[in-house]
């Protein structure tokens, strides 16, 4: 699973996810990719599990980029523990996804294959996600409902 090979601190603040993304929201290398259309936090198990979705479709043909990482360490206290005695230990990583982002990217396999590879994708995210084409995404993201 994706993470961090080393950090700076180990326990982040929350933090917002107010907003669009400024950056990210184009598709730079592929031809079809999928964008978020709700602010989420993505673990690393699920970015793998998209990924292994598309790659298992499209059979090892065409290439797959995946523009997020999880970055971001998560912690949780354990249960049944009183108020206080600090944060709680570090359980996982998630990558900050903002409404825009343009977060898997998928070239090199027909238009009907890329479609359900990234169907099946969008299944494995815990956000509401939309599949668009490098077409549509000329000059940034406009994030109509």
């Amino acid at each position: 699973m994706l993470m961090p090979k080393r950090v700076k601190r180990r326990k982040q603040f929350r933090g917002s996810m107010a907003g669009k993304a400024l950056r990210g929201n184009t598709i730079s290398y592929g031809d079809y990719g999928i964008i978020a259309m709700e602010p989420c936090w993505i673990k690393s198990n699920q970015i793998e599990a998209a990924r292994v979705a598309m790659t298992r479709y499209i059979k090892r043909g065409g290439q797959v980029w995946i523009k997020i990482f999880p970055d971001k360490p998560v912690t949780t206290k354990p249960a049944e523990t009183r108020m206080g005695s600090g944060k709680g230990t570090l359980e996982y990583w998630v990558a900050v996804v903002k409404p825009g982002r343009v977060m898997f990217e998928i070239s090199g396999v027909s238009e009907e294959i890329a479609k359900e590879a990234l169907r099946l994708a969008t299944h494995k995210l815990p956000c509401r996600c939309k599949i668009v084409s490098k077409a549509d995404l000329e000059g940034g993201v406009s994030n109509e409902n």
